[in-house]
C-alpha cells in the first residue's frame, strides 16, 4: 500500500513536469513557468525546524520555504536582502535597523486560525530570535546571538535555569515593519549570521500549536511550502501562490509548480535515476562512478571548491586519546594524498593545515602547523607514550555513518594505515546516521568521523566547532556544534578577540592563531576537503554552484527547448 501511495504521487508530478506544461505558460525575458524539481537526498533527515538545522540535507530541503532578514546570493555568497528590504548601521556598528518588506504571509497552515497564514511583522522577528536565546531541547542555534545581542545571554541563563524570562533587550518590534538589534559590541560578520539558517523566521504558532514535532511540519513566508511528507520516501514542495517577490524581469518567484525529495540511501541507484531523467540534480557521486564526468556531455557539469572539512574525532577522555602524543602519531601515520587519489578518485585536495578549508582571502594559512604524513615520527611518538610497536595500546573503534560520500571506503582505508603503521588494533563500525550522530553529540564515540560545510562562508564558522562556549556544562547534555567538547582558554580568548576585530588582517591572524592553538592540541585528525561537484539535467536553468551547495531555488526554470532536444 505504501508503494502505491508513492507511485501515486511520482506519477503526479512527472505528469506535471511535461515541455508542454511548462511550455504553456511562458513568463518575461524566456523564462518559463512550470515543472517539478526532483532530487534525492541520501542522508536520513533528523529535522526541519531552524534553530536545529544542522544537516546539509535538511538545509538544502528547509532553505526553500523559511526566510531571513537577509539570505546568502547563491552565486558569490554575498549578503542580499530577503525579508528585509533594507537596514541601517549606527556609527556605534552596534544598533542595526531593519526595514521589512509589506504584505508578506506565512504559509497556509492547521497552525493558524481557519488555516489561513496571516501577515508576517516585525513581532515575529522579535519573537523568533528570543526563541533562538531560549534555552530548549529543540534549539542548538543560541551560539549565534550568544555574547553578541544585548540580553541574549541573560535570556539563556534564565530559561536554563526555569526562572522567568526576561527577554531579550537587544531585541526591540519598533513598528509593524521595522526592527531593531543592539549588538555588545560591533560584530562586522553580524550580517552573515543573519543570514544563517538559525535566524530563519518562523510564526510563534508554529511552535504553539504542534509543539516537539514543529521540526516536520515547516511553515514559512519562503517561495514554496510544505504540501506532504512521508518521513523516509518523499517530500513535495508546492508553489507558494502568495509569495511577495519577483525577478528583475517582475516574474513572480518561484517558477516552478513543486519540488520533490526523495531519500534512496543508495547513491549508484541515484545516478542511475538521474541518468534517467528522473532527478533535475545530483550532489556526491558514488566514488566507483566518478567516470561520469568524462563522458557527461548530457548533462550539465557544476564543480567549485567545497567549503568543507572531513575529519576524524578524538574522544579526548578516553583511552588512549586523553595523550595528545597518541592523536599527534594517529595524523601521522595517515597518508591523506592516497586518500583522495585512491578512495575518492580526486574529488577532494588533501587536509594539509587544520580544518579551514582554503580559498579565503587574507586567511595566513601558513600560521597553521601542516599535517605531514610521517610513519615513523608517528611510530616514535607512539613508542614515547608507552607503546613501542603499538604494544598495549587498546583496540581502537572508527566509528561512520553510512550515508555520505566515500566515508566507509575512507575508513577502511584509515584501519589499513593505522595497522600498517602503528601496529595497532582497529575495528570500523559503521552505524545509521541518526545512531552515529547520537553517540557522537552524547560524548560516546572513541574515533569517529564528522564533516562540516560552512553555514556562512568564513574562518570563523569553521572554527566555532571548537568554541569552548559551545560546550554544554553538564556532561550528561548533548555537546551539539563543539561535539568533540573541546575546551582551551586560549583558543576561546583569540577566537573571541577576533569576532570582535573590524580590521580584517587582524581578524584573519587571531583566527589562525586559535587554529594554531586547537591543532598544537590535536583537538581533531583534518582529512580532506570535499570538492562541490553537481550533474544538473540539461534543461534546468539559473541554479549556481557555490562552496556551501546552498541552493535557492526560487529562480530555477525549465528550458522546454532543452528537453525536446535532449
Amino acid at each position: 500500500m505504501r508503494f502505491l501511495a508513492f507511485l501515486s504521487i511520482t506519477t503526479i508530478l512527472v505528469a506535471c513536469s511535461t515541455p508542454e506544461t511548462t511550455r504553456e505558460r511562458e513568463g518575461k525575458g524566456g523564462k518559463y513557468c512550470g515543472g517539478v524539481f526532483n532530487a534525492n537526498e541520501s542522508e536520513e533527515l533528523r529535522g526541519l525546524f531552524p534553530l536545529g538545522l544542522v544537516q546539509a540535507a535538511s538545509h538544502r530541503i528547509a532553505a526553500q520555504v523559511y526566510e531571513g532578514l537577509v539570505r546568502f546570493d547563491q552565486k558569490d555568497l554575498s549578503i542580499e536582502p530577503a525579508l528585509a528590504d533594507s537596514w541601517t548601521v549606527d556609527g556605534t556598528g552596534t544598533v542595526y535597523t531593519f526595514q521589512l518588506h509589506p504584505g508578506v504571509k506565512f504559509h497556509d497552515d492547521t497552525c493558524f486560525n481557519e488555516g489561513v497564514g496571516r501577515e508576517f511583522t516585525s513581532q515575529d522577528v522579535v519573537e523568533s530570535f528570543t526563541a533562538l536565546c531560549s534555552h530548549d531541547p529543540q534549539n542548538q542555534m543560541f551560539w549565534l546571538f550568544q555574547d553578541k545581542v544585548v540580553g541574549a545571554n541573560a535570556q539563556y541563563a534564565a530559561t536554563l535555569a526555569g526562572e522567568p524570562e526576561p527577554g531579550v533587550k537587544g531585541l526591540e518590534a519598533v513598528d509593524k515593519l521595522t526592527v531593531r538589534i543592539t549588538l555588545t559590541t560591533p560584530w562586522p560578520s553580524f550580517l552573515q549570521i543573519l543570514a544563517h539558517q538559525g535566524t530563519w523566521i518562523f510564526p510563534e504558532e508554529l511552535i504553539e500549536f504542534y509543539g516537539p514535532e514543529a521540526q516536520w511540519h515547516m511553515v514559512g513566508t519562503g517561495p514554496f511550502r510544505m504540501k506532504t511528507h512521508t518521513k523516509n520516501e518523499v517530500l513535495v514542495l508546492e508553489r507558494n501562490t502568495d509569495y511577495w517577490g519577483k525577478d528583475e524581469e517582475g516574474n513572480s518567484y518561484p517558477f516552478l509548480d513543486a519540488v520533490r525529495f526523495t531519500f534512496v540511501k543508495e547513491k549508484v541507484r541515484e545516478l542511475e535515476e538521474f541518468e534517467n531523467g528522473h532527478l533535475s540534480v545530483i550532489y556526491e557521486l558514488p566514488v566507483d562512478r566518478t567516470e561520469i564526468l568524462k563522458s557527461a556531455s548530457k548533462f550539465q557539469v557544476q564543480a567549485t571548491p567545497g567549503l568543507t572539512i572531513q575529519f576524524y574525532g578524538f574522544n579526548r577522555h578516553m583511552a588512549p586519546f586523553t595523550d595528545v602524543r597518541v592523536r599527534r602519531a594517529f595524523s601521522m601515520a595517515i597518508d591523506r594524498q592516497t586518500l583522495v587519489d585512491s578512495v575518492l578518485n580526486g574529488l577532494a585536495v588533501p587536509a594539509t593545515r587544520g580544518v579551514v578549508a582554503p580559498g579565503f582571502e587574507n586567511y595566513p594559512y601558513d600560521q597553521v602547523p601542516a599535517t605531514v604524513f610521517d610513519p615513523e615520527g608517528a611510530k616514535a611518538l607512539l613508542a614515547e607514550a608507552g607503546y613501542p610497536g603499538g604494544k598495549g595500546l587498546p583496540t581502537v573503534h572508527i566509528q561512520v555513518n553510512n550515508d555520505g560520500f566515500g566515508y566507509v571506503r575512507v575508513a577502511e582505508r584509515v584501519q589499513a594505515m593505522l595497522e600498517q603503521h602503528l601496529g595497532i588494533p582497529v575495528v570500523t563500525s559503521v552505524l545509521p546516521a541518526d545512531q552515529h550522530y547520537e553517540r557522537v553529540e552524547m560524548g560516546k564515540a572513541q574515533f569517529w568521523r564528522e564533516g562540516w560545510i560552512v553555514d556562512h562562508p568564513d574562518p570563523e564558522n569553521f572554527l566555532a566547532l571548537f568554541h569552548g562556549k559551545n560546550v554544554p556544562a553538564d556532561t550528561a547534555e548533548p555537546s551539539y556544534l563543539n561535539s568533540t567538547r573541546y575546551k582551551n582558554a586560549r583558543f576561546d580568548s583569540l577566537f573571541t578577540e577576533a569576532l570582535r576585530t573590524s580590521d580584517t588582517a587582524k581578524r584573519m591572524t587571531l583566527l589562525a592563531g586559535a587554529e594554531k592553538q586547537m591543532m598544537d592540541d590535536m583537538a581533531v585528525l583534518p582529512l580532506y576537503h570535499e570538492r562541490s561537484i553537481r550533474l544538473l539535467q540539461s534543461w534546468v536553468r539559473d541554479l549556481p554552484i557555490n562552496g556551501m551547495e546552498y541552493r535557492d531555488l526560487r529562480g530555477v526554470w525549465f528550458d522546454p527547448s532543452a528537453r525536446e532536444a535532449d
